[in-house]
């Protein structure tokens, strides 16, 4: 599903984001991306994403090689992608099912598949009673799990979250990660950026660590 090949990513001024990784990431795997403060674990998923690129070596998603990715074609790549941020993003003007509906209201879709669709999703994370509501009705865990639904509306083959539990306490942090497996277990592949050693132990799955960009460990917990 993603394969690193010897990628190097440097930014501005010298400073290294990734160093020449190689890794494959496969299809349904729950992998955990640590390592402390400036280790690369964003750059790592931004590459993914092709928010960057590489200024070494390829990187193939979902079968695709995003070098030779034209521009034409990074919408519809990344409508197989869903990415789950630290600070939700969440639109406050918008109820709940609104910011979800959002996604599928720019693809299209009719409102009748719409509605279907968000309701479905929002019972997956438990907040269908909570439609209505806005943003800052709800506590940072449930606007964390909109922002989930959110993510999986299109319902992508490839969820990324980028330290999605940095402004939650843990038992909310081992909430969000129990609805990223029961995601996982349904077959989405999840990709998880997180500093927080605590829950990875917890939860389990596997975990490359980096420091400095550089890939050092890999296990399974």
């Amino acid at each position: 599903m993603i394969k690193f090949f010897s990628v190097t990513k440097i930014y501005e001024g010298n400073n290294v984001g990734i160093d020449n990784a190689t890794i494959s990431i496969e299809k349904g795997d729950f992998c955990f991306i640590t390592g402390p403060s400036g280790a690369g674990k964003s750059t790592f998923l931004k590459l993914i994403l092709r928010q960057e690129e590489p200024s070494k070596g390829q990187i193939l998603v979902l079968g695709r090689n995003l070098e030779k990715m034209p521009a034409s074609q990074m919408p519809s790549f990344r409508r197989n992608i869903g990415f789950v941020f630290q600070d939700f993003k969440l639109l406050n003007r918008k109820t709940v099912y609104e910011n979800v509906a959002i996604v599928l209201q720019i693809l299209g879709t009719p409102f009748k598949a719409q509605k279907l669709a968000v309701l479905d999703v929002l019972r997956k994370v438990s907040l269908q009673h909570k439609a209505r509501q806005f943003p800052q009705m709800l506590s940072g865990g449930e606007q964390q799990r909109v922002a989930i639904a959110r993510a999986l509306i299109n319902k992508p083959a490839l969820l990324l979250a980028d330290e999605p539990t940095g402004n939650l306490d843990p038992d909310l942090s081992l909430e969000i990660m129990e609805i990223f497996k029961s995601i996982n277990r349904q077959g989405t592949t999840a990709i998880i950026a997180t500093h927080d050693k605590d829950l990875i132990r917890q939860i389990g799955g596997r975990v490359i660590y980096l420091d400095r960009g550089k890939i050092i460990e890999e296990t399974a917990i």
